[in-house]
C-alpha cells in the first residue's frame, strides 16, 4: 500500500496550501518591491543607487544562502527549517515596515533575503516527499499552477496597497500570509528530513560566496557616483573571495558545490546562457517599472499590471516549449529565446513620455514573454539532464542561485552603465538612460542566444527513474525545487513558477 499523502483528501489540499503560500512569500519578497520603487524614493529621499539596494539586498543573501538552506532541510527536517524561514520571513517583513530610513530598510531586506533561502529548497521537497508516488506530480503540477498565479497578481496587490495607503504595507501584507502557512503547515506538513544526509554543512562556502557577491555588487552599484580607491578595493575583494570559493571547493571534503559537474560542456553551457538571460530579465524589470511610474506617471497599480501579459504567456506556453525540447532538442528554442528576448527589449527601449501602452508598451513586453516562454522549461530541463541522477538535486541548485546571482549583478551595473545613479526627478535623463539600458540588455540576451547554439547539444529526454521520496537530499540527490526526473517538461514547468 502506497505510503503519503492522498491526492483530493484534505491533508493533501492543507499541504499545498502550505507550501504553495510559503513559495508565494519569497516570490512577492523579491516582485512587490519593485512596483514600490517611486513612492519609497519619495517618502525616504532615495536615489537609485538606494533603490537598487532595495532589491538587491534580498537578491544577495537569497542567492549565497540558498544551497546552504536545502542542506539544513535535509538534516533537521525540511518542516522545521520551512516553518523557520517562515517565522523569519514575516518578522524581517515587520523590520521592512517599520523602517525609518533606506539604510535601516536595506538590512531588513537583507534579513528578509534569509527566511527565503530557507523557504525556496523547503517547499516542493516536502511535496515530493510527504505525497504518495502516484499523486506527487499533481501535486507539483498544482503547486506550479498556484505559485504562477500567485506571483502574477502580487505586482498588482502591491501597486493596490502603495496606492491605496503606503509602500509599507506591501511587506506587512506577508505577516497574516505567514500566519496562514504556519497553521497550515504544523497541522497538514508531515516532518521530512534525509537520512543519509551527512559530513559538515559547507558554511564556509556559503560565506565566501556572499562576501564574493556583496564586493562585487557594492563596487557596480557605487560606481555611477564616480570612481574611487574604495570601490577597486571592495570590488577585488568580492572577485578574490568568490576565486577562493572555487579553490575552498575543490579541497572540501563536503562541498556545496562539487565542482566536477561543471566538466560537462552541456550543463556549463546552460549555466551561462542562464547567467545572461535571468540578468537581462532582472535588470529590465527593475528598470522598466521605474520607466512606467517615472516617465509615462502610470500609477503602481498600472505599472504592476503592465507586465502581466509576460506571465500569462508563462502560464500557457511553457509546459508546451518544454515538450517541443524534449522532441525536437533544446539548443533551437535555447537559440531562438533569447533572441526573441532581444527583440522585445528593443522596442520597449523606444518607450518614451508620450508612449500608449497598446502601440507602444505591449508589444515588447508579449515578445519578451513569447522569448522566455521558449526558453526558460528547455533551459531548466537540460540542466537536470545534463548531470547523472545522482546530482540532479545540486545541479538544480546552483541553476537557481545562478539565476538569482545574475538578476544581482545586472541590477547592480545596468544603471551605472546608463548613467542612471541620481534621482528621480529629472524624466528625461531617466529616459535617455532607460533607452541605453534596454539595448545594452538586448546585446546581452542576443548573445546568450548565440552561444546557446555554440554551446548547447540537442540532448533529449532521458528515462532515468525518478529519485525514491526517502532520499530527496537538495545537494546530491533529487531536485531542491524541481519535480522528480519522470519528465523533463513536467520538471521545467514546475521550476518556472519557482523562478
Amino acid at each position: 500500500m502506497e505510503e503519503g499523502l492522498r491526492w483530493g483528501t484534505p491533508a493533501a489540499r492543507g499541504a499545498l496550501l502550505a507550501t504553495v503560500l510559503g513559495s508565494s512569500l519569497t516570490f512577492l519578497a523579491a516582485t512587490d518591491v519593485n512596483v514600490a520603487l517611486p513612492a519609497l524614493a519619495a517618502d525616504l529621499d532615495a536615489d537609485v543607487s538606494t533603490l537598487q539596494w532595495t532589491v538587491n539586498a534580498y537578491t544577495l543573501t537569497l542567492a549565497a544562502l540558498v544551497l546552504l538552506g536545502g542542506s539544513l532541510g535535509d538534516r533537521f527536517g525540511r518542516r522545521r527549517v520551512f516553518l523557520v524561514g517562515t517565522v523569519w520571513l514575516a518578522a524581517t517583513s515587520v523590520l521592512c515596515w517599520l523602517a525609518p530610513d533606506a539604510t535601516t530598510l536595506i538590512a531588513a531586506r537583507a534579513l528578509q533575503g534569509v527566511g527565503g533561502a530557507l523557504l525556496t529548497p523547503a517547499s516542493l521537497a516536502i511535496l515530493q516527499a510527504s505525497f504518495a508516488p502516484g499523486d506527487r506530480s499533481k501535486a507539483v503540477g498544482a503547486w506550479s499552477g498556484l505559485a504562477g498565479v500567485a506571483t502574477a497578481i502580487g505586482p498588482l496587490v502591491g501597486g493596490w496597497l502603495v496606492e491605496a495607503w503606503s509602500w509599507r504595507l506591501i511587506f506587512l501584507i506577508n505577516v497574516p500570509l505567514a500566519v496562514v502557512v504556519v497553521v497550515a503547515a504544523v497541522r497538514y506538513l508531515p516532518e521530512t528530513r534525509n537520512p543519509d544526509a551527512s559530513g559538515r554543512l559547507d558554511v564556509v562556502g556559503a560565506a565566501l560566496t556572499a562576501a564574493g557577491l556583496a564586493g562585487i555588487t557594492w563596487a557596480l552599484t557605487g560606481w555611477g557616483g564616480g570612481e574611487s580607491v574604495w570601490l577597486w578595493v571592495v570590488g577585488l575583494g568580492g572577485v578574490f573571495a568568490l576565486v577562493a570559493f572555487v579553490f575552498y571547493e575543490r579541497r572540501s571534503s563536503h562541498p556545496m558545490i562539487p565542482l566536477h559537474v561543471f566538466s560537462s560542456r552541456q550543463f556549463t553551457g546552460v549555466n551561462v546562457v542562464t547567467f545572461a538571460v535571468y540578468g537581462v530579465l532582472g535588470g529590465t524589470f527593475f528598470l522598466l517599472t521605474l520607466q512606467l511610474q517615472v516617465v509615462l506617471g502610470y500609477s503602481a497599480v498600472l505599472a504592476g499590471a503592465a507586465t502581466l501579459p509576460i506571465t500569462a504567456l508563462m502560464l500557457l506556453l511553457s509546459a508546451s516549449s518544454g515538450a517541443l525540447a524534449e522532441r525536437i532538442g533544446p539548443r533551437l528554442p535555447m537559440t531562438v529565446g533569447p533572441l526573441g528576448i532581444a527583440g522585445g527589449l528593443v522596442l520597449l527601449a523606444g518607450v518614451d513620455s508620450g508612449s500608449t501602452y497598446l502601440t507602444e508598451v505591449f508589444p515588447g513586453v508579449v515578445l519578451l514573454g513569447l522569448g522566455l516562454s521558449a526558453t526558460v522549461a528547455p533551459l531548466t530541463a537540460t540542466v537536470l539532464a545534463a548531470v547523472e541522477e545522482g546530482l540532479v538535486g545540486v545541479a538544480s541548485g546552483i541553476n537557481n542561485a545562478v539565476s538569482r546571482a545574475a538578476g544581482l549583478i545586472t541590477v547592480a551595473a545596468l544603471p551605472a552603465l546608463a548613467g542612471l545613479s541620481g534621482g528621480l526627478a529629472d524624466a528625461a535623463e531617466f529616459s535617455a538612460g532607460f533607452r541605453l539600458a534596454m539595448l545594452a540588455s538586448a546585446a546581452l540576451s542576443a548573445v546568450g542566444g548565440l552561444l546557446a547554439w555554440v554551446l548547447i547539444r540537442n540532448q533529449l529526454r532521458d528515462d532515468r527513474p525518478a529519485c525514491p521520496a526517502t532520499r530527496l537530499d537538495s545537494r546530491v540527490q533529487c531536485p531542491v525545487d524541481g519535480a522528480p526526473m519522470a519528465s523533463q517538461a513536467d520538471t521545467a514547468a514546475a521550476l518556472t513558477a519557482s523562478r
